[in-house]
């Protein structure tokens, strides 16, 4: 093989390493759902939680939230927006003997994030206070302050107090991809910033190594 070839190699592989490199860092355009969430105090911040309401037990003095929201996924998830103040949602409930008490947040979303035809209860979030057995579920302390309650087959939580009226997290069609136009008009990220899209060093450090291949190629080119 002569030194031409040899370069000429080089370079296709070194952009196709490029090119592979670019598009694992494309965003891709998953669907999003409709659905409950469910979160749980964890020093005065709402966490995702780890397992269903229905499985969860929380302490007396804890707190637990539900959000409706249009999601992708557990990590882009919407928290509730009212804080899990269990001293301030509870301050007037006093403990009895076998029972526990929790404080309970239900927010109800926004109307971007309502199914078609319906409406968030305009009291949203609502917070209340459950008083349940000692090893009641954070389920049954929902239950206690918040029916009707709806779940499908699965033992999904699909709707609280009786919203959403249907469907049980329902996916919502993919986004469509910016036109060419939409993409040239939108705004840059800054330096540094985290974008969906292939950083500034991952595009500046695509661009050296298809430099490079050219000038790998150039220079075959003189000594041939």
């Amino acid at each position: 093989m002569t030194r031409r070839r040899k370069a000429a190699g080089a370079f296709a592989a070194s952009a196709a390493g490029v090119l592979l490199a670019l598009g694992a860092a494309a965003p891709a355009h998953a669907a999003g759902y409709r659905y409950w969430s469910f979160w749980e105090s964890d020093a005065g911040k709402w966490t995702y939680a780890t397992q269903g309401p229905a499985t969860a037990r929380p302490a007396d003095g804890d707190a637990i939230g539900f959000r409706f929201a249009l999601s992708e996924d557990s990590a882009d998830a919407t928290r509730p927006t009212a804080a899990p103040d269990f001293a301030a949602v509870c301050a007037d409930v006093e403990k009895a003997p076998g029972t526990k008490r929790v404080a309970v947040v239900v927010d109800y979303g926004t109307a971007k994030d309502a199914p078609a035809g319906e409406a968030p209860p305009k009291d949203s979030p609502t917070t209340a206070c459950a008083r349940v057995d000692a090893d009641g579920t954070a389920a049954d302390a929902l239950a206690a302050v918040a029916e009707p309650l709806r779940y499908d087959s699965s033992a999904m939580l699909c709707g609280i107090a009786g919203y959403p009226a249907r469907g049980c997290g329902d996916a919502v069609a993919d986004a469509p991809a910016p036109t060419a136009s939409a993409a040239s008009a939108a705004p840059q990220p800054a330096a540094g910033d985290q974008g969906g899209g292939p950083s500034v060093g991952l595009l500046v450090g695509g661009g050296a190594v298809l430099a490079l291949g050219a000038a790998a190629v150039w220079k075959s080119r003189r000594r041939a």
